[in-house]
């Protein structure tokens, strides 16, 4: 059966004496499909916002006002390291085997955990990084200084030592501190998206590669937390004053692309929102959706997790508290991509030169896979099939027609004289046989 899990994390002290729920328990892994529970906690950890990133086989949680990362092990389920750094860590984002770090002097900290190899970049924030979002090509980083850094993660992970660190390009339309940053998951040049929050009470909807915004968003009260549809189609937002609001790209007025009715630069107010989380548990601090984007999971700061079912917009569910102030909310994919090999214990990381090696394990057989094997695990149909079809399409029709007709032609001359000699024949040896008679 196909389950979905999601982790959250807490900070601070307990809200109350409350015996059913683990003192020391920092971080909580919940499935949420096919019915709620609880399958594990992770101890000793007090994560701030933006500050959890979980992969197949480790969680990594920044902790608060300090230099230390914590490093879990899913399989064991126990604390498998204590990671300091140079500088007080603030956000924290994965993709593969590489771990981005925000610090608190805007500092950019990457970690190859499984080479060690540690690169940090000059402050190219003058204010704390406070959220970090990753594509597989390119990083997104938002500070307290209003800016947003759009960064190439193949030139951060150049091996030549005297590459420049710099952002490819600055996005700086806020006028105050970014508290969100999300970001879809397309390469394609002309729909790669992410959406800025700040505290100017706007969101900016950009086009990151180009450094170009494509909507800008008003609201009553500045957000708190983002989350993206799955397909780039809707933004969902949580404000200061607790309300939820629920942005359609592609509703009847469209926002953005070609059929936008409205200039690029025109502002939207956005008023009317489709929920209020309870007063009893404080506006929603973070926000993730489900893989299929039907559910959404808000987390707040007096410990309880809600559940908002898109589908039918009703009010929210209490899912569980936690007893403890609420600060990450991460999904994590019930059909993960398939990868050649993977990490079953970090390597700590090293600054400074020199030869690293990988350690990993491999996750599949060396051997190739065979082609039914490929098309039993390709979801849909295979690329190659559809490759081989439209060449097939686009190919030029061959006038195979005229000659089939011809051949079936000189076929039918061939049968007739075999049919007129063996007439003959026939004829002459009757003919023989009545004279002997």
């Amino acid at each position: 059966m196909l389950t979905e899990s999601y982790f959250v994390s807490v900070t601070g002290q307990p809200l109350a004496n409350n015996t059913a729920i683990s003192k020391d328990a920092g971080i909580y892994e919940h499935m949420l499909h096919p019915s709620h529970s609880t399958t594990n906690t992770f101890k000793k950890s007090s994560a701030p916002r933006n500050g959890l990133a979980v992969s197949d086989t480790h969680i990594f949680a920044a902790q608060e006002d300090k230099a230390t990362v914590h490093v879990y092990s899913r399989g064991k389920c126990n604390q498998e390291a204590s990671i300091t750094f140079p500088e007080r860590i603030q956000s924290v984002a994965l993709q593969d085997d590489v771990l981005f770090l925000g610090s608190q002097e805007g500092r950019l900290i990457i970690w190859e955990i499984c080479t060690g190899r540690q690169v940090t970049t000059p402050a190219c924030h003058v204010q704390a990084v406070t959220c970090i979002v990753a594509t597989p090509y390119h990083l997104l980083t938002g500070s307290d200084d209003s800016n947003v850094h759009v960064w190439s993660i193949p030139r951060l992970l150049e091996l030549d030592s005297t590459v420049e660190h710099e952002p490819q390009e600055t996005l700086s339309n806020h006028r105050a501190a970014i508290t969100s940053l999300v970001v879809g998951q397309s390469v394609n040049l002309d729909t790669n998206i992410c959406v800025s929050g700040s505290k100017d009470k706007s969101c900016i909807v950009w086009n990151y590669q180009l450094g170009i915004p494509l909507r800008t968003l008003l609201f009553p009260s500045f957000p708190l937390c983002l989350a993206l549809d799955p397909c780039a189609r809707a933004i969902y937002a949580s404000s200061e004053d607790g309300s939820l609001y629920a942005i359609d790209l592609f509703a009847e007025k469209v926002l953005l692309g070609p059929q936008s009715m409205e200039e690029s630069s025109t502002a939207v107010q956005v008023s009317s929102a489709f929920g209020a989380t309870p007063q009893d548990a404080g506006p929603a601090s973070c926000m993730a959706l489900n893989y299929d984007g039907t559910i959404l999971i808000s987390g707040h700061p007096q410990g309880q997790v809600l559940r908002w079912d898109l589908s039918s917009r009703a009010d929210s569910t209490e899912l569980t508290n936690l007893n403890a102030s609420v600060t990450n909310i991460t999904f994590v994919s019930p059909l993960p991509a398939s990868r050649p090999t993977k990490p079953v214990a970090v390597v700590r990381p090293f600054l400074g030169s020199r030869t690293y090696n990988f350690t990993a394990q491999l996750d599949s057989d060396i051997v190739e896979e065979t082609k039914f094997a490929k098309k039993l695990k390709t979801k849909g149909v295979p690329n190659d099939v559809l490759e081989q079809a439209l060449l097939a399409f686009q190919a030029p029709v061959r006038d195979d027609q005229g000659l089939g007709s011809k051949e079936v032609e000189e076929l039918w001359e061939v049968i007739n004289e075999q049919r007129a000699l063996q007439k003959k024949t026939l004829q002459r040896y009757i003919e023989a046989r009545t004279g002997g008679a």
